[in-house]
């Protein structure tokens, strides 16, 4: 997939780095830093802790694993090379605007109670499994002349 600040700038789009730093909560010179991926000053390579990027991943609707494995603090499952670099941003997209839906939706509801912010993050969270999942059994069953290679 690259580097986190490679990750994190394709997230940002055309956002300015002042809007996306004040969604995250963070100071748009480290938000810099991030991308970059070293200290200007130092020169040194940059890692953010793992509660800053829990703030990017929420900002930004994109998984909190994702952005672990790419700061270097989780180890990269295997199952996760299945996917292109395609397959992550189509997953984003697709994820992004079902998170766009359920939070612009009224009265969602399960077994007749309103659902809790925690009810419609769980909800967003397996769509996201979900998404994961149905792209890599459809990989299987594409022949391979037919595969976007990457």
């Amino acid at each position: 997939m690259g580097t986190l600040g490679d990750y994190l700038k394709k997230l940002r789009g055309k956002e300015s780095l002042r809007d996306a730093s004040k969604r995250i909560g963070i100071s748009h010179t480290y938000l810099d830093t991030i991308e970059k991926g070293f200290d200007k000053r130092s020169g040194k390579p940059v890692k953010p802790t793992p509660e800053t990027l829990k703030l990017i991943a929420e900002a930004y609707n994109t998984s909190y694993e994702e952005l672990m494995i790419l700061a270097g603090y989780l180890e990269e499952k295997e199952e996760k090379k299945e996917l292109s670099d395609k397959d992550e941003k189509d997953i984003a997209k697709r994820l992004q605007k079902f998170k766009e839906e359920i939070e612009n939706s009224d009265g969602l509801a399960f077994s007749g109670e309103p659902l809790s912010e925690e009810a419609k993050e769980s909800l967003i969270e397996s769509m996201e499994y979900i998404f994961r999942q149905t792209q890599k059994i459809n990989k299987k069953y594409i022949p391979k002349k037919y595969r976007d290679e990457e």
